[in-house]
């Protein structure tokens, strides 16, 4: 599991890459889960399909911006709101039953989309922290002649 959470010491963006990878890994399953094994929960098929087929190259992306370095800070903020749309939105689904889910199908879609606000607040939280990095750089030497 080390390769999910490397610290290195001193390293303030450590927070941040493990929130984008556990939430890379997080998707890729359900993205597999739901393309391989197709759960009944009430959901259209086409849906259902095209969803967990998102899931799997969006897992791949994540987990990958993840791995860098220096993660794009647009990239993450893209992220992190897309994050607290879909789970805003899947708890919409389950609550004004857009579609007939049945009880499994409503218990996991809650659940999806706690889990997804979830991996927002934790990459929020690593992003704040990443970026007092650039607060602590001292200052330039002037020179004075």
């Amino acid at each position: 599991m080390t390769w999910l959470w490397q610290r290195c010491r001193g390293d303030r963006q450590a927070m941040l890459k493990f929130a984008l990878k556990l939430d890379g890994v997080a998707s890729f399953a359900l993205g597999l889960l739901t393309v391989l094994i197709r759960p009944e929960v009430g959901m259209p098929v086409g849906w259902q399909l095209g969803l967990g087929l998102f899931c799997v190259f969006y897992g791949v992306g994540v987990f990958t911006l993840g791995t860098r370095a220096n993660p794009d800070r647009r990239i993450v903020l893209l992220i992190i709101i897309g994050n607290l749309v879909w789970g805003a939105d899947s708890i919409l689904t389950a609550e004004l039953k857009w579609f007939p889910l049945t009880g499994v199908g409503t218990a996991l879609v809650l659940a999806q989309g706690l889990a997804v606000i979830g991996f927002a607040v934790l990459q929020f939280i690593g992003l704040r922290a990443a970026s007092a990095t650039g607060r602590e750089t001292p200052p330039r030497s002037r020179s004075l002649a």
